[in-house]
């Protein structure tokens, strides 16, 4: 069989399995709700553009949210734990099966980095910014960026050591970062030098680590990753086989958690809170809290703010709901002593908790706002603090029923 057509296979079976999933996502209510906050964020956007404030930092808006689609990077290659047996005499030919991969990496996160652009444009040329480039050129510049950092994210598998691996990353997003500003704040002429002089010396900079012909160990562990995301984002709204996760170290945090009970009533508590801190939920909630944070305190205590603050708080309960299906097809009753029906209990309370925590650490940013409104501010927090509990609530009676049938 050709390497080609074994990922093409690979692929195949992988979507397969999750496309059945589909309309029971579409069934929970979700191409509704998506509906209707693209309905409202249209008109929002609309009167937002006819009314620009003075002073309004549009360059540091876009590269917030263009700066983080241009260098982030991805490959789905789903390369196979046996691979490393059974494919390894193939080496010198990987070329072959890797290429789609990468080319499929980078036309798909272009898409999206382009929608954002397009949506951002017309506040751009709007706006009173000292310099301004042709759509044209932004969408050159953004794509000779994106295929940048996807060089050097391919170049990051093939390093040999971790420490190395770090390093390069943090390289790769100052650079590309750099390289993003200096389009959005200077000249032509002087991005397109800056540019050059950059990315070669970047690109000369790839060569000095060690690497690998073919990561196999790196290109497995991504591999898993992002099955484990995808199965997780479908895990929102509906049950669906749980798949291996990456374990970050995050030695920081080890110590929470040590408090708990050494007792059997408290023995998946403590697995399920060593899980979230090591697993990649919890960044994926870190995030989600800065932006909620940085969105809601630039819209201060108006009702639009009052609205968003709801709307990230129910966005981070969705995504806490991932916490019930941690290990839910793994053997833990036969390592830890769990009793009978602790672990959607266990669920409920760390995800309440953490929520109850970001709702209140989401909230603080509206207290600085200017030209605030006092019944606005105190409101959002009761109905906030209201809607965690509610979430709480909603959780414990469908959890429960759905266990019992």
């Amino acid at each position: 069989m050709e390497l080609r057509e074994l990922r093409s296979r690979r692929k195949s079976s992988f979507w397969s399995k999750v496309l059945p999933f589909l309309p029971y996502v579409m069934q929970s209510g979700v191409a509704v709700l998506f509906l209707i906050l693209l309905i409202a964020f249209s008109a929002w956007y609309t009167s937002f553009l006819q009314n620009i404030p003075s002073g309004l930092p549009v360059q540091w808006i876009m590269l917030i949210l263009l700066g983080p689609l241009t260098v982030y990077s991805g490959f789905r290659t789903y390369v196979q734990p046996a691979d490393v047996i059974f494919m390894l005499p193939q080496e010198s030919g990987m070329k072959e099966y890797l290429k789609p991969a990468f080319r499929s990496g980078v036309i798909y996160k272009l898409i999206g980095l382009y929608i954002v652009l397009l949506i951002l444009w017309p506040m751009y040329i709007r706006s009173a910014v000292e310099v301004k480039h042709p759509f044209w050129v932004i969408l050159v510049v953004l794509l000779l960026l994106k295929l940048l950092s996807a060089y050097g994210a391919w170049q990051e598998l093939r390093i040999s050591t971790a420490r190395a691996r770090t390093g390069y990353r943090l390289l790769r997003w100052c650079f590309i970062v750099l390289m993003l500003a200096a389009w959005l704040w200077q000249p032509a002429w002087k991005s397109a030098l800056f540019m050059l002089l950059v990315g070669i010396n970047y690109i000369l900079a790839l060569r000095f680590p060690m690497k690998h012909a073919v990561p196999w160990e790196n290109l497995i562990a991504a591999e898993k990753s992002g099955a484990a995301r995808v199965m997780m984002l479908l895990g929102w709204f509906v049950d669906v086989p749980a798949e291996g996760q990456k374990v970050a170290h995050r030695r920081w945090l080890s110590k929470i958690g040590n408090g708990i009970s050494w007792s059997r009533e408290g023995a998946y508590r403590f697995l399920l809170v060593k899980t979230f801190l090591r697993g990649e939920l919890l960044g994926i909630v870190v995030r989600l809290a800065v932006l909620g944070m940085l969105v809601v305190g630039w819209n201060g205590q108006s009702w639009l703010g009052a609205g968003l603050y709801l709307f990230f708080i129910f966005l981070a309960g969705t995504q806490l709901t991932a916490l019930r299906h941690v290990h839910g097809d793994a053997p833990a009753d036969a390592y830890y002593p769990i009793p009978v029906g602790s672990r959607q209990q266990e669920v409920v309370r760390l995800a309440s908790r953490v929520l109850f925590a970001l709702a209140l650490l989401i909230w603080l940013p509206m207290i600085f706002a200017h030209d605030g409104n006092l019944t606005i501010l105190i409101g959002s927090l009761v109905v906030g603090i209201a809607l965690v509990f509610g979430m709480k609530s909603s959780w414990s009676r469908k959890w429960k029923a759905e266990e019992e049938d």
